[in-house]
């Protein structure tokens, strides 16, 4: 994506830009004389060392030496105060344009002013924006002139895993097999045939290794002929300042942090913030894992500027500074009349640095920002740009050529409905929605296959909020099961099942009559404060076959359940306010209790009570099947 139509920087207009930006004070002609004598002990000392990265000149034609470039800002968004927040922005807001040449610096350094207004740059540019933004959000940041990868360089995350789906790393619990196990003495072994046997391995691995040095020989071509000696620059974040734990390096071009030891960066040459300028002098042979970031040792940094007698939280702008030679030899120095004298940074000659509220909350110039990952894809828009409120979408594919869908997961902002992410299966046809605290319902998380009411919903609540303390709820054409939590009467499951419409007209299946009702069982948790024969634990309603069931909790040390069963005992339509009980039709089973539930009067006084509650019940199935 980062190759489309190069823009031409040649016809850019620079007539209306600041004097800073045309020519030099004599306080930064004074600092690029003193870097120049910095450089030619540099070349001197070390004459094998590549150039480094000090003074390019700016959108003016104009030598501007790099800490002078950064200028340190802090916007008005509450994300900017944040080192994820304020690498998003720049990774998101720029346009990433590889070098001219990639294995050498670029020739100019343009301001982070210009770079917010065309909204594109180089790696250089990204880093000194970042870097800007995050020393004046109060981090010890600093650009970094190094060495990277092809895959960084040119911004290629198509062998890495999307960072939405990533999976924590789990953490099993280790169990020593043989802690228990009894420890039997060893059998004896011949110390001559140990001899021999690892012999053997050594002359299996030798010829091993030659036929691994083949297979490479043959892969060779793969590997980038300009490895390591690719530039890039990155921005470096010390530990310490805002409760930092571990220093850490953060790629401007995609926003993610990485350890210091990470193998994607292979060297560094210099880095620089908006005070002073380090040239590195450890061995980057090993990349940067063994590299110390004490940036007070000389001997692993050389420092062009020694700090003076002030401390160091002196106000950014105007930090004393004197030089420091790299020759130890004092008199070559004095020789020349401006280095003995004490050194102040010039102010940075960079405007102030603005993003309007538009600006950041709109930060993708081509209306979306499109990332391929390893079988996968990541889109990105602003909010408000869609009308359903879409602002992200990551597609999952079975190859690594993206042509088969397997998972689709997209997330919203600032819909009505607060549904704030989709996953989508390709295979099951499966769709879930998640919404945030505050739907009408209380809804929580929605599962369907369609839209249609009856062809399979599970759905959870936010149970807490819900006076019935539902937590979940799923629905097919034959039966809808519901489950509790929290609730007094200790109800945590009910289950419903359904009988087929008698009348069935094409087309207008739900505004019929609704579903029969065949069954209607209930289950709940014991409840201390009864006796077990007295707390019910299952209660089913046959409503077709007019049978009322409740089988009760059992007591410690019991093993089969006390039961109630009423049989055709509820009058139909014409005498509903009749009930017949005899012995026939009541049956108990109730082996350890005492004689209450064989007392007819209490058994009639209970049915009655169930009679009421089966109704009750009916009519809250009938406001579940509306509220689906």
């Amino acid at each position: 994506s980062c190759h489309i139509s190069a823009f031409d920087w040649s016809s850019i207009d620079t007539s209306h830009l600041p004097s800073s930006y045309k020519t030099n004070s004599r306080q930064e002609k004074e600092l690029l004389q003193l870097v120049d004598h910095f450089l030619q002990q540099y070349i001197h000392l070390c004459p094998n060392r590549k150039p480094l990265f000090v003074y390019p000149v700016n959108e003016c034609g104009v030598q501007k030496f790099v800490s002078t470039t950064v200028r340190p800002t802090l916007l008005p968004f509450p994300e900017l105060y944040y080192w994820a927040g304020c690498a998003t922005f720049v990774s998101d807001y720029l346009i990433m344009e590889p070098l001219k040449c990639p294995i050498t610096l670029p020739s100019s350094l343009y301001s982070p002013t210009t770079i917010l207004k065309y909204q594109r740059g180089n790696c250089f540019d990204f880093a000194v924006l970042l870097c800007s933004l995050l020393i004046g959000a109060g981090y010890d940041a600093y650009c970094v002139n190094g060495y990277a990868t092809l895959a960084v360089c040119s911004l290629d995350q198509s062998q890495e895993v999307c960072p939405r789906l990533r999976k924590p790393p789990e953490v099993p619990e280790e169990i020593d097999p043989n802690q228990y196990r009894i420890k039997y003495p060893s059998e004896p072994q011949s110390e001559f045939e140990l001899q021999h046997m690892a012999k053997k391995e050594e002359e299996s691995e030798d010829v091993q290794e030659e036929e691994r040095e083949e297979e490479v020989e043959v892969e060779k071509p793969k590997r980038d002929p300009w490895h390591g000696l690719r530039v890039h620059a990155w921005v470096l974040v010390l530990s310490g300042k805002r409760k930092v734990p571990e220093t850490f390096f953060i790629n401007p071009f995609t926003g993610n942090d990485h350890s210091t030891t990470d193998e994607c960066f292979l060297g560094i040459e210099s880095i620089w913030n908006h005070r002073n300028y380090w040239v590195n002098m450890q061995d980057c042979r090993k990349g940067c894992k063994d590299l110390s970031f004490d940036l007070s040792n000389s001997i692993c940094w050389e420092m062009m500027f020694a700090e003076s007698d002030k401390p160091s939280e002196s106000l950014p702008e105007s930090p004393k500074k004197h030089t420091d030679d790299m020759v130890s030899d004092p008199s070559d120095a004095l020789e020349e009349g401006e280095i003995d004298m004490t050194f102040e940074m010039p102010l940075t000659w960079v405007a102030q640095i603005k993003v309007s509220y538009t600006e950041f909350e709109n930060p993708f110039s081509r209306g979306k920002k499109v990332i391929l990952y390893n079988k996968s894809k990541q889109e990105k828009w602003a909010a408000y740009v869609n009308g359903d409120g879409l602002v992200e979408r990551v597609t999952v594919y079975a190859d690594s050529e993206r042509t088969e869908e397997v998972e689709v997961k997209l997330w919203f902002k600032h819909r009505e409905d607060l549904l704030y992410m989709r996953e989508v299966n390709k295979q099951t046809k499966m769709t879930t929605d998640y919404f945030q605290p505050g739907h009408s319902l209380l809804l929580k998380a929605h599962s369907y296959t369609s839209m249609e009411p009856e062809t399979g919903h599970t759905m959870e609540f936010y149970h807490e909020a819900r006076v019935d303390n539902l937590w979940k709820r799923s629905e097919s054409a034959t039966e809808m099961t519901e489950y509790f939590m929290g609730r007094r009467d200790f109800l945590h499951m009910r289950h419903i099942e359904f009988g087929e419409r008698e009348t069935e007209t094409a087309g207008t299946k739900t505004d019929t009559s609704p579903r029969p009702i065949v069954q209607i069982k209930e289950l709940f948790h014991r409840n201390p404060e009864k006796p077990a024969d007295e707390d019910v634990k299952e209660r089913i309603f046959m409503v077709i076959d007019d049978v009322i069931q409740l089988t009760y909790h059992l007591e410690v040390n019991d093993t089969v359940a006390s039961k109630v069963v009423f049989c055709r005992v509820i009058g139909r339509e014409k005498r509903e306010e009749e009930i017949f009980l005899s012995r026939e039709n009541s049956v108990t089973y109730q082996p350890w209790s005492s004689e209450k539930h064989k007392n007819m009067l209490l058994l009639y006084d209970l049915l009655w009570e169930l009679r009421a509650d089966q109704k009750q019940l009916k009519q809250q199935v009938r406001d579940s099947e509306a509220e689906v």
